[in-house]
């Protein structure tokens, strides 16, 4: 029986080693640092998923067989490079891969030079320049912080007052770090997330789902790293996601490779359905979350052997997906994505808490973004806490499911959109 270490401790690496756990390959999960949730269905280890050292140790130390790498900041840090060089097997991709979605400036000059479509855009180092380009530009406009921002890096301003804070904020307070702005033409049309599988120049599509970014009912608010999503995407035609394979997804895998920076791993495409056709809004060079406790639920195949093909560069076995249909609802810290408080209880029934861990599948399944556990009792740790997703035939199915169970956890600091799926039901 394989031994795994998954790197990271939100929802996406709940659902990751939810996902794993089904796999009769696997006979024991390592989670570093994981959560009071994934504590559940794998053993938490107190590693930092930036640790490179203590993470390599750790998987030498107890003969890990495959790891897998949730987030971003473990591959910016070169997780992958270190393990590749220590002889241990690892899924994701190398340090340089990862600037596609550590420098935004990068991702877009690739595009520019591979004629993958995309918004107009230029990037500066200078406020003024900035704020003097944005002037002879139309509002709203679209400003991103050119390095990693855990998801707040993107402004899109209203008015010029905003856009000139904006650009404040990331060219001279260093609100990110130093840091290049990106500022790109405002796109209109649906978004997705079509993620994929890639080992160098193959690509292999996982089904589609949908975020929601803005933190408020009605897409009000700041943005936020998603308070929900669902799977499949019904708004998006099988032609959309042919032109995204063959003129987005494929043509990228290869302009890595001839970068010299082949990809190997999860390559999510941030996308838009536009009145011109589809175009890229950004890439990430790992699972999405919240997408990812969407899109894992419905995997029929067996990760491992998936994992595998892509860490070892053998052939890709049959993706299957399942007929049911996902959608999650992410409850958040008040006052979140801006500042927080934490260690707030949260009761959650018993009649939902065990359905994350039953055989069969079950109508709800909760996976632990931001919390602790002590005592028996759960307690938040984060700005986003907990995402609760139901499983339909259909997508209002799977919604009235997933709200019923929100409805039914209680906690006096979270808040939650109740208008997730807006655009399809």
């Amino acid at each position: 029986m394989k031994k795994v270490l998954v790197i990271g401790g939100g929802g996406r690496e709940h659902a990751i080693v939810d996902a794993l756990s089904r796999s009769p390959q696997v006979g024991k999960i390592y989670c570093a640092p994981g959560n009071a949730g994934i504590s559940a269905q794998a053993e938490c280890v107190p590693l930092k998923d930036t640790d490179v050292e203590g993470l390599k140790a750790f998987a030498l130390e107890n003969g890990i067989d495959l790891a897998v790498v949730g987030p971003e900041v473990s591959l910016a840090a070169g997780v992958v490079d270190a393990f590749k060089a220590a002889g241990l097997r690892i899924f994701g991709p190398s340090k340089a891969a990862a600037t596609i979605e550590a420098s935004k400036d990068f991702a877009k000059q690739l595009m520019a030079k591979y004629n993958v479509p995309t918004a107009a855009f230029e990037t500066f180092e200078d406020y003024e320049a900035a704020l003097e380009y944005v002037k002879k530009g139309s509002i709203p406009v679209v400003l991103k912080y050119d390095g990693l921002a855990a998801g707040k890096g993107v402004v899109i301003p209203e008015t010029l007052e905003e856009a000139d804070e904006a650009l404040k904020d990331m060219l001279l307070d260093d609100k990110f770090g130093k840091g290049k702005v990106v500022v790109e033409e405002f796109l209109t049309g649906p978004e997705f997330s079509f993620m994929c599988f890639v080992d160098g120049e193959d690509v292999y599509p996982m089904t589609l789902s949908q975020d929601h970014k803005r933190a408020y009912e009605g897409d009000k608010g700041p943005n936020t790293g998603g308070m929900g999503a669902y799977s499949p995407v019904p708004i998006i035609t099988d032609e959309d996601v042919d032109y995204a394979m063959e003129k987005i997804m494929k043509p990228v895998a290869s302009a890595m490779v001839a970068e010299g920076c082949t990809f190997t791993g999860v390559l999510y495409g941030g996308l838009m359905k536009t009145p011109t056709g589809v175009k890229v809004i950004e890439f990430n060079c790992r699972f999405g979350d919240p997408e990812t406790e969407v899109v894992l639920p419905r995997l029929e195949s067996d990760i491992y052997d998936i994992f595998s093909a892509v860490a070892d560069h053998t052939p890709m076995p049959q993706i299957q997906w399942k007929k049911d249909v996902t959608m999650g609802f992410v409850m958040a810290s008040k006052g979140y994505p801006g500042d927080y408080e934490k260690g707030f209880p949260i009761v959650i029934p018993e009649n939902i808490s065990v359905n994350c861990h039953s055989e069969e599948r079950s109508d709800v399944r909760i996976y632990h973004m931001g919390t602790t556990l002590k005592d028996g009792q759960y307690y938040t740790s984060g700005g986003r806490v907990l995402m609760v997703v139901g499983f339909g035939a259909d997508l209002q199915e799977a919604h009235d499911k997933a709200l019923a169970a929100v409805e039914s956890i209680e906690c006096d600091n979270l808040f939650y959109r109740r208008d997730i799926g807006w655009r399809v039901l």
